[in-house]
């Protein structure tokens, strides 16, 4: 195998009929899209541990029923979120492939807005973001295992609280990640381009504790906690850097109790976003320096970084070039590009893996109601990932 920074280079695609796995894949195009709609015509938000346990049952037998039992197979039980199951096939190179159930969409959604087909669309609630890709993750697989192509080892990991910044599952993708030779990351597309660099994220809460007083009667008695947490905020939007490609955002801001009282408390909920371990170090120290102007106040910070950051290394470049390749097999031109959010590709790219994320659908609308995907996207993105899956293995 000819390998580029470890991984195969596009040399080893000689082998590979590209387009003959997606002429497979247009033959099955019918099994694709009934998938899909018995897929997404399950609600599975993030904070419905009942339904979310409904799906992942259904994913279970589905998944067996597309590829036969898993070799391995081990459902992690979590208290508060939606279970992760990691299904297993030995093999040498072993790939991760990465996964979510959860969507942002709350019970119900279904009832005035039903998964549709028209022509080359499917649109729905989770459908671009991101059940299409498993889908497809699937069928990439079928349509290997069709052509008699060689298929590594892999281990699907799907996750149940990626919406709500994987408390629960981080752990558990972590370990699946560990030894294997890449991590294809399912999530969608960006406008059809591939995912090589993602932000990390930071999700702080800033409280400050004052003294409360009397407004008319005593107020030079109060310190006012709302007086410096507007201090404050100008200075952590101050930081925001977009030739850095930082950004900080405080989304909440609230304190006090009464418009007579000298406010007691006050709270501020911050969303910062990084493209680098080093703009991550300055906005630490940044937090770790706040200080109140008036002695008597108190100020606290919580929270912490939620993904770490994705940056373009050596290897993910390579890998995307791999992609490219088998794109090209087809006659498209696959661009890449960096993202502003996070996905469980963040966890395997801090572990110094090769990762490829943004292998899932083409479409729109993620998070919105004009969700939806391209049916001819999901063929064409099975047979890419099909490629980039036989090239460890050729």
């Amino acid at each position: 195998m000819t390998r580029m920074s470890g991984l195969p280079s596009p040399a080893a695609l000689a082998e590979v009929d590209v387009p003959g796995l997606h002429r497979w894949l247009t033959e099955h195009r019918a099994d694709l899209v009934e998938d899909l709609v018995r897929y997404a015509g399950l609600e599975t938000p993030s904070d419905d541990r009942t339904l979310l346990g409904d799906g992942l049952d259904y994913l279970d037998g589905w998944v067996a029923e597309r590829l036969g039992p898993a070799a391995g197979r081990e459902r992690h039980k979590s208290g508060e979120h939606g279970d992760v199951l990691v299904l297993e096939s030995p093999g040498d190179p072993t790939l991760t492939l990465l996964a979510h159930y959860d969507t942002v969409w709350s019970a119900g959604t279904l009832a005035d807005w039903p998964v549709r087909v028209s022509d080359d669309t499917i649109s729905g609630p989770g459908v671009f973001d991101m059940k299409a890709g498993l889908v497809q993750a699937v069928w990439a697989i079928r349509a290997l295992r069709a052509a008699g192509l060689p298929v590594p080892g892999l281990r699907l990991v799907l996750n149940g609280d990626e919406e709500i910044g994987s408390p629960f599952s981080r752990p558990i993708i972590e370990r699946a990640c560990s030894g294997a030779a890449a991590v294809l990351v399912f999530e969608a597309s960006a406008d059809g381009a591939i995912k090589t660099s993602r932000k990390g994220v930071g999700l702080f809460d800033i409280e400050v504790r004052g003294v409360q007083a009397h407004a008319g009667l005593d107020h030079a008695a109060g310190a006012s906690a709302i007086d410096e947490i507007a201090r404050v905020v100008p200075t952590l939007h101050a930081a925001t850097d977009p030739a850095e490609g930082t950004t900080v955002n405080v989304g909440l801001l609230r304190g006090g109790t009464r418009r007579n009282v000298v406010a007691g408390q006050a709270f501020a909920g911050v969303d910062v976003r990084v493209s680098s371990a080093r703009a991550q170090g300055r906005i630490d120290q940044l937090l770790a320096g706040l200080r109140t102007h008036d002695p008597r106040t108190e100020l606290t910070v919580r929270g912490g970084w939620n993904r770490p950051v994705m940056e373009r290394s050596e290897p993910i470049a390579a890998l995307y070039s791999l992609a490219r390749a088998a794109a090209a097999a087809l006659g498209v031109d696959l661009r890449e590009t960096g993202v502003g959010g996070a996905s469980d590709g963040n966890f395997a790219a801090a572990m110094g893996l090769p990762v490829l994320d943004g292998l899932g659908a083409i479409g729109a609308g993620a998070h919105a109601r004009h969700e939806h995907v391209s049916i001819d996207g999901m063929l064409e993105r099975s047979a890419l990932a099909a490629a980039v899956i036989t090239a460890f293995a050729v």
